[in-house]
């Protein structure tokens, strides 16, 4: 997706503008010439300049469609593909305390596999071998419990 600079432009100034309003409102540090409100106003008047900047940018790209979407969004297969990594990202989120890593992480990498056409032996023995990888490197390396779910009792 190709968004015009002038929008991401007065997105920034706007929010840079926003911070140097609130920061105005810190306490002085007395016998300080700067205070608490130093370095985060200096970063807000870099994103109004830099929003400035890109407003000017976009506005002179005058023959340049506002906002224009990628030719993958046309595409079924290309579409389908991203709406199945963002519903596994979204499914693990929402399932992974009660199923658990061991049994959802394979099931979600089987199916984004599947999704991008690979074949099925390639498939299943990379999302087994990929999952327990990941495993061991968070659980046993990493000291980062993953969920258990259903196999809490099993747990080690």
């Amino acid at each position: 997706m190709k968004i015009n600079d002038a929008i991401f432009g007065v997105i920034l100034a706007a929010i840079g503008g926003v911070v140097l309003i609130q920061v105005q409102g810190y306490p002085k540090i007395p016998g300080q010439q700067y205070g608490p409100g130093l370095f985060p106003g200096s970063i807000a008047a870099g994103f109004i300049v830099c929003g400035v900047l890109l407003i000017a940018s976009g506005l002179k790209a005058r023959g340049a469609a506002w906002v224009s979407f990628p030719a993958w969004l046309s595409s079924g297969r290309h579409l389908a593909a991203f709406l199945a990594v963002v519903g596994g990202v979204a499914a693990y989120i929402w399932l992974a305390g009660l199923v658990g890593f061991l049994i959802l992480a394979p099931l979600l990498l089987l199916l984004w596999f599947r999704v991008l056409r690979v074949r099925w032996p390639v498939a299943i023995a990379a999302a087994l071998v990929a999952s327990l990888v990941i495993w061991l490197v968070f659980y046993k390396l990493l000291r980062v419990p993953l969920p258990w779910g259903v196999l809490t009792p099993y747990a080690f």
